[in-house]
């Protein structure tokens, strides 16, 4: 305990001058050194102090102990993602919370405060704490800048900054030669390097921290990984291990109470059956999915204009058009422009391939174009729009959007 600090406190606190805490006990010369910790008191001299203050010395070194217990467990559960016990380990940690600038744990607590709003994707409180930590970082340990630069990377991915992210956690393996990683950093390595599309990358690191989330019995990011895993794996073409990973996913996630990554899973699953050209068992997972999700957010939305769309290739007509319909009225009310225009368009193809087709070229291309983030969706628009001059014999269009693909 930096008891100097913790006398110094809880005298102003009381109302008392120095004079009156150290009469019988100190001179007032040796009271203020002990105060600014420029002189180490003994530890009978400490004890008389706490004890005019009515402070008991035992009890400080106990709350230090419990200040410790609580950090590790704090870090544990997050870890473990055991959302209910780390709400209650941050409630005890909040009751004893004016202790802790007297103990060493000061900057620990201070950068697990930023990790917990990042778990709880409270990223404008978290940028707040982030800039706290930062003023303070020339007094970290080597482990405390370790953690912050960490968690700033963490900050960086739910920022959708990846390359920067990856940077620092580039920076973090190098300077520990690969060794001594949780799995909790494999994992956000594997998710960073999923999202910068490095699908081989992040099977690599999504395979080290399935290893040690498995030899550590953390069941809840052994799902996780399994999730980024799969998609990974369908994304590099390597169904096998893709339909493992999320048939493992089925079959567990209830038995852990991670019903909310079934919708996740089933429409991954749908994906992947789609990729393999399996359309019809495709649409069967892509339906459990909207089953099990809320029918008014953005997910939703998103698996059911890939139903429509797989409907409008199985020449469902009909079908395709009721969820384009709706996908249309819900991109309204969600401010989707996207999916707005991507209904649009379908809508009118079913009616007219060529009225179609002018408001997907003057219409959804130029939007996705400035965008600048939908590549994929651009090379399928082109390739249909490629198609669709050929067959028109309009072939200086065609070539123009073939072009396009492999610019």
């Amino acid at each position: 305990m930096e008891f100097g600090a913790l006398i110094k406190f809880y005298r102003t606190q009381r109302g008392m001058t120095q004079g009156e805490l150290a009469k019988g006990i100190c001179s007032v010369p040796h009271l203020s050194k002990i105060e600014n910790n420029s002189k180490e008191a003994n530890e009978e001299t400490v004890a008389l102090l706490l004890e005019r203050l009515n402070i008991s010395m035992k009890e400080m070194e106990e709350n230090e102990e419990q200040i410790k217990f609580l950090l590790r467990e704090f870090s544990s559960h997050i870890n473990f993602y055991l959302k209910d016990q780390i709400e209650d380990t941050n409630q005890k940690l909040k009751d004893i919370e004016h202790f802790i600038p007297f103990s060493k744990y000061i900057y620990i607590w201070e950068l697990y405060k930023y990790r917990y709003l990042l778990f709880k994707g409270l990223l404008d409180k978290a940028e707040l704490q982030r800039e706290l930590l930062h003023k303070q970082k020339k007094n970290f340990s080597q482990h405390e800048d370790y953690l912050f630069r960490y968690y700033n990377a963490v900050f960086l991915m739910w920022k959708g900054q990846y390359k920067n992210a990856d940077e620092i956690l580039d920076d973090l393996f190098n300077e520990n030669n690969n060794e001594s990683f949780n799995g909790e950093l494999l994992y956000h390595r594997a998710f960073i390097k999923s999202s910068l599309e490095q699908s081989g990358h992040a099977i690599h690191f999504g395979k080290l921290a399935l290893q040690i989330f498995m030899n550590e019995f953390n069941f809840i990011r052994i799902l996780h990984t399994l999730m980024l895993l799969g998609i990974n794996y369908t994304h590099s073409n390597i169904y096998e291990e893709a339909q493992a990973c999320f048939q493992h996913l089925i079959r567990n996630a209830e038995i852990v109470k991670e019903e909310q990554l079934l919708p996740q899973v089933f429409h991954n699953m749908g994906y992947l059956q789609q990729k393999m050209k399996n359309f019809k068992q495709a649409l069967y997972y892509y339906q459990k999915s909207l089953m099990l999700q809320p029918d008014h957010n953005h997910d939703y939305l998103v698996t059911l204009y890939v139903v429509g769309e797989l409907q409008y290739s199985l020449k469902s007509i009909e079908k395709a058009k009721a969820c384009f319909e709706e996908v249309s009225s819900l991109a309204k009310d969600l401010g989707n422009k996207k999916f707005s225009l991507l209904a649009e368009f379908y809508l009118l193809k079913l009616v007219s391939s060529d009225k179609g087709f002018k408001y997907l070229e003057t219409k959804v291309i130029p939007f996705l174009e400035g965008a600048n983030e939908y590549a994929d969706d651009l090379i399928l628009f082109y390739k249909m729009l490629a198609d669709y001059y050929n067959q028109k014999g309009m072939i200086v269009e065609a070539v123009k959007y073939l072009n396009k693909i492999t610019e």
